[in-house]
């Protein structure tokens, strides 16, 4: 798949690093050698909230998990998305339906249906890892 830039500059993420504090993560597991594991604790080390979404379990990282993003509080402000790129479109429906300011799809994955939601003044940001960015802008 050739996957298009997201027009994101490193000052906008560097902003939402700053600002944004609550991340949920879709598709969190609880396989500590899974990506979908290792970079939200990451984030979670480094003083982000992290709000684990992942239909299968109850627990993760200590936290309460939630079996659907319908099921998030309000005020969570980014989502973070680890699923294949043909689930993103059920997944930016959902997600329109709460105030994220921001979705991420992280490494490798991309769905031309991201776009809805930046349409609707959401910032997106495709195929890169949160770990990994947060590493190039901060350490």
């Amino acid at each position: 798949m050739n996957i298009p830039g997201d027009g994101v500059s490193d000052e906008e993420i560097r902003e939402i690093y700053r600002v944004y504090r609550k991340i949920a993560v879709v598709g969190m597991s609880r396989n500590p050698d899974k990506p979908s594991h290792y970079v939200p604790r990451y984030l979670m080390e480094r003083g982000y909230e992290i709000y684990p979404i992942n239909p299968t379990a109850d627990e993760i990282l200590g936290k309460k998990v939630y079996k659907s993003i319908s099921d998030l509080p309000e005020d969570v402000e980014i989502l973070n998305v680890f699923r294949p790129s043909e689930e993103i479109p059920g997944i930016v429906d959902e997600a329109l339906k709460k105030n994220f300011k921001v979705i991420w799809l992280q490494e490798g994955i991309y769905n031309k249906d991201i776009i809805k939601a930046r349409e609707k003044g959401v910032t997106t940001i495709w195929n890169r890892c949160m770990m990994k960015e947060y590493k190039r802008l901060f350490e």
